[in-house]
């Protein structure tokens, strides 16, 4: 067939000569016989006559004498054994024609069977390449016919994929159209609702700002007379607790007074008109911190009489209370005039 090869069968022997081959070998064969047996057929030459020869001596003896009927009867052997040969070459030639005719026979049988082998190898060859390449055409049809197949199948796939891919892509926009109207909706509501609850706040806003603005002036009035009774408090304890530390103060003082006049020495040179002012620091514990004069009597002297009745005083009485140390007592004045001394 066109567009296919010739296949090679292989059926397990071995391959057939060429007819050409065949019939060469076989004339060959017969040329052969037909030599060997015209050898045979032609008859064989006359042995040579043996001669008998035999020295005896160097001195010459005299040739026996063969005798007439020994000759005969020599003769008669070698043409007997002659017939015998001819008979033997004739029997080995007709067996030998007979050998060369069945070999023939033999032969032409066997390129018979040979050919006949052979034209039956190539007929199931021949049938077995029809039987191939009709396979081969059925697979090919069948191949096509199952891509054809599976294209169709495959188009119809693809058709249906795209219906579907269609479908879905309706159902898809369908349900985002549904969802956005819900979302609208929702939205509304909600809109709606906010609208509401910030309307409701701000009623309540009002309300309540309303309410804290009655109570933070009921509140501010509350505070405003609770914080003038507090100052009022305060003011009747600070007046009250001012009293007690001056009342402190002066009781201190006059012993500080008392304790240096004691120390005082006055010069003699001192006069009632005299009035010396001294600024006394002193420390929480009631020592002596340090002391200058703030005004001056004009007489150093007694200026100085003073200062040494401050600094001889060891340690000065002092309230316990820090607040009335530290406003009266931490550092304050006191005048030295003789008529203290007097008195």
């Amino acid at each position: 067939m066109k567009g296919h090869k010739r296949d090679i069968v292989s059926t397990g022997k071995a391959p057939l000569k060429s007819p050409v081959a065949v019939s060469v070998g076989l004339h060959l064969l017969v040329f052969g016989i037909a030599l060997a047996g015209w050898s045979w057929n032609t008859p064989p030459e006359p042995e040579p006559r043996s001669i008998s020869a035999r020295l005896i001596s160097p001195e010459p003896r005299p040739t026996p004498v063969v005798e007439e009927q020994d000759e005969a009867d020599k003769e008669q052997e070698r043409k007997q054994a002659q017939a015998r040969e001819r008979e033997e070459a004739e029997r080995q030639r007709q067996a030998e024609e007979k050998a060369r005719q069945e070999a023939e026979r033999k032969a032409q049988e066997e390129a018979r069977k040979r050919e006949e082998e052979r034209r039956q190898q190539e007929a199931q060859a021949k049938e077995l390449a029809e039987k191939q390449a009709r396979e081969r055409e059925a697979a090919r049809q069948k191949a096509e016919a199952e891509a054809k197949e599976r294209e169709r199948q495959k188009a119809e796939e693809e058709r249906k994929r795209q219906e579907e891919a269609k479908r879905r892509a309706e159902e898809e926009k369908r349900r985002q159209e549904e969802q956005r109207k819900k979302e609208e909706a929702e939205r509304q509501r909600r809109e709606e609702e906010a609208r509401k609850e910030a309307e409701r706040k701000r009623l309540e806003a009002e309300r309540r700002l309303r309410e804290q603005q009655l109570e933070a002036l009921a509140d501010q009035a509350r505070q405003e007379r609770e914080a003038e009774a507090r100052r009022q408090q305060e003011a009747a304890a600070a007046r009250a607790r001012e009293a007690q530390m001056l009342s402190e103060s002066e009781k201190y003082k006059a012993l500080i007074r008392e304790k240096l006049t004691q120390a005082w020495f006055m010069p003699s040179s001192a006069t009632k008109d005299m009035t010396v002012r001294l600024q006394i620091t002193l420390l929480p514990s009631g020592e002596l911190a340090g002391v200058t004069v703030a005004s001056s009597s004009g007489n150093t002297a007694f200026d100085n009489s003073a200062l040494n009745a401050v600094r001889d005083l060891n340690r000065y009485p002092i309230p316990n209370d820090r607040d009335t140390f530290e406003r009266y007592f931490r550092q304050f004045t006191i005048e030295f005039n003789p008529s203290q001394k007097s008195r």
